[in-house]
């Protein structure tokens, strides 16, 4: 009797391989068949169709190697995604889909011969980036394709909004802490600069630090998409061509546009920087140091309320001062935020009175206790 040949190292990655492509499989199909958008639908079925052609060659490998493939039974993990897919559609499962196309990617890097396959994966992760909004092309854009599209208010009041909330509500419940211990004003006034400062100077650093490192992030990008073009023309038009279609235009016409754009090599990578990464080549995410001044003045801002009370006042006067100028603060600023919501300006005003002044109100109650404790 003929014995079972052994799975050396090698073709036990293989066949790891098949498994992870036909689940791949799997998953687009039924991605395509969930998706109500019949332009995002042929375009998982086109991924579908892909990822059979990997599954092709890696059954292929294992064949000449002597070794049966053996029959696919997907994983728990493949059959929990399908569930889902088919109970609650295509956007709950898509950020898992991208992190097994990232995984996929980083393994064939590894093998002979699969340079391929893992250019065409990582081709794969960044249309499904593209469609899920994590990046590449935008959500609203991804919205708009399948008519679910609603108004949004713009990243910079969004950015002011939050900077200025995050200084009145710290600071606020820094002042009230100290004033529940029963410090002198001076100390209050000490106090509240203080923690304007460091708070300003924190978030300057942090936002500055954010933008700075997401434009290095961008220059790579630009550079590899560059390297992309320069190396591979055919399979960066395929992936353009895929994201016009998942933008709703008619396959022959995307087509087209693709290889339209890609004749003209610096039109190629402005239009692939913005369309799979979603970046703007001239801005490349915007200024570091004026995004880092602009949070310093909102966190100031918020921050400097509940202080002016203290400077005015002292004693019990200055702390209800403090609350009813940080309650008309918080106010605005909660209203301000129903402009880039579906909720009313009132709701969303008192929603963020009330939890800044439960805030306030534990550290006051902390304060006072601690200084309790000090005095016995």
């Amino acid at each position: 009797m003929k014995g079972k040949k052994p799975a050396t190292p090698e073709l036990a990655v293989f066949r790891s391989f098949l498994r992870a492509e036909e689940n791949a499989v799997l998953l687009y199909t039924a991605l395509s068949h969930a998706e109500k958008n019949p332009n995002l639908s042929r375009v998982y079925a086109m991924l579908a169709e892909t990822e059979k052609r990997h599954a092709d060659e890696w059954r292929l490998r294992l064949t000449q190697a002597g070794m049966a493939p053996g029959a696919h039974r997907p994983d728990v993990k493949t059959r929990i995604l399908l569930f889902i897919t088919k109970r609650f559609g295509p956007s709950l499962v898509l950020p898992s889909v991208l992190s097994m196309e990232s995984t996929g990617t980083a393994s064939y890097d590894e093998v002979d011969g699969a340079e391929q396959m893992a250019s065409e994966e990582e081709s794969h992760g960044r249309v499904l980036r593209a469609m899920s909004g994590l990046g590449g092309m935008a959500g609203s854009d991804v919205a708009r394709a399948e008519g679910r599209h609603r108004g949004a208010g713009g990243n910079a009041l969004r950015a002011a909004v939050l900077g200025s909330n995050d200084g009145l509500v710290s600071n606020l419940s820094l002042i009230m802490g100290v004033a529940g211990a029963g410090l002198s004003n001076h100390a209050i006034l000490v106090t509240g600069f203080a923690g304007l400062l460091a708070g300003a100077i924190s978030m300057a650093l942090g936002e500055w630090l954010s933008v700075q490192s997401a434009r290095e992030l961008f220059t790579h990008q630009i550079d590899v998409e560059r390297a992309e073009i320069a190396t591979n023309p055919e399979d960066e038009t395929e992936e353009l061509a895929l994201i016009y279609q998942a933008r709703g235009i008619p396959e022959e016409r995307a087509r087209a546009l693709a290889a339209e754009i890609m004749s003209s090599p610096e039109a190629a990578i402005e239009t692939l920087a913005r369309e799979e990464l979603g970046i703007d080549p001239g801005e490349l995410g915007g200024s570091s140091w004026e995004a880092a001044i602009s949070s310093f003045l909102m966190f100031a801002v918020g921050a400097i309320i509940p202080v002016i009370a203290f400077i005015a006042w002292s004693g019990v006067i200055a702390v209800f001062a403090a609350i009813a100028l940080s309650v008309v603060g918080l106010f605005v600023v909660g209203a301000l935020t129903s402009l880039s919501t579906s909720r009313s300006l009132l709701f969303s005003g008192l929603r963020m009175v009330f939890f800044g002044v439960i805030a306030a109100a534990v550290t006051y109650g902390v304060g006072h206790l601690v200084q309790g404790f000090a005095t016995h």
